[in-house]
């Protein structure tokens, strides 16, 4: 069975934060846990063809992915909170930035599709752009931790209000809906 990663956040790099689930709770869940569930989260949210080979990586890789991810989160959570963030998570996220992001090739048929030398590399440099721009953008004062007691992501609320409470309505809104219900409708 394939791995299925969640998606949906609004932005690349908050989608890769997701894959450390309940981050900073007791049950916080590694889903990078080998160079082939990298190989297949990129080759699920990359921006490559649904029929693109994305290659193993090598286990060093695998830990720049996630020191990569560590430092988005430590300097989108540093933006967040109006701190200044981390000299290491700066460099680190600059760094991959510079490298080179997924390259644009626009077919015969004016169908867009990307390539890369280094699939997984190029995602990671498109991953410290995002974030690099996230965190110096007005779009920041919308990035929302989900309302659900056992999730904790983070989303981009482009609702009109600004006031999105859930990471999806078809997971963490449907089971806080649920419980309400449950609560009101259950026997005293």
């Amino acid at each position: 069975m394939p791995l299925t990663f969640r998606s949906g956040s609004g932005r690349l790099c908050l989608d890769f934060l997701r894959t450390l689930r309940l981050r900073g709770q007791d049950g916080a869940a590694e889903e990078l846990d080998s160079p082939e569930a990298l190989a297949a989260w990129v080759a699920q949210l990359g921006p490559y063809p649904d029929d693109a080979v994305v290659p193993v990586p090598s286990d060093a890789v695998l830990r720049q992915a996630r020191d990569v991810r560590e430092s988005v989160h430590a300097v989108l959570a540093a933006a967040r909170s109006g701190s200044d963030s981390p000299e290491a998570d700066r460099a680190l996220l600059n760094k991959a930035a510079g490298e080179a992001p997924p390259i644009p090739v626009l077919g015969q048929d004016l169908a867009l599709a990307y390539t890369a030398p280094d699939p997984v590399g190029a995602v990671l440099a498109q991953i410290a752009r995002e974030a690099l721009v996230l965190a110096t953008s007005s779009e920041l004062s919308r990035v929302r931790e989900c309302a659900g007691p056992q999730c904790g992501a983070w989303f981009l609320d482009t609702s009109r209000p600004g006031s999105r409470r859930w990471c999806s309505m078809d997971t963490c809104g449907n089971q806080s809906k649920k419980t309400t219900w449950r609560t009101k409708h259950s026997p005293a």
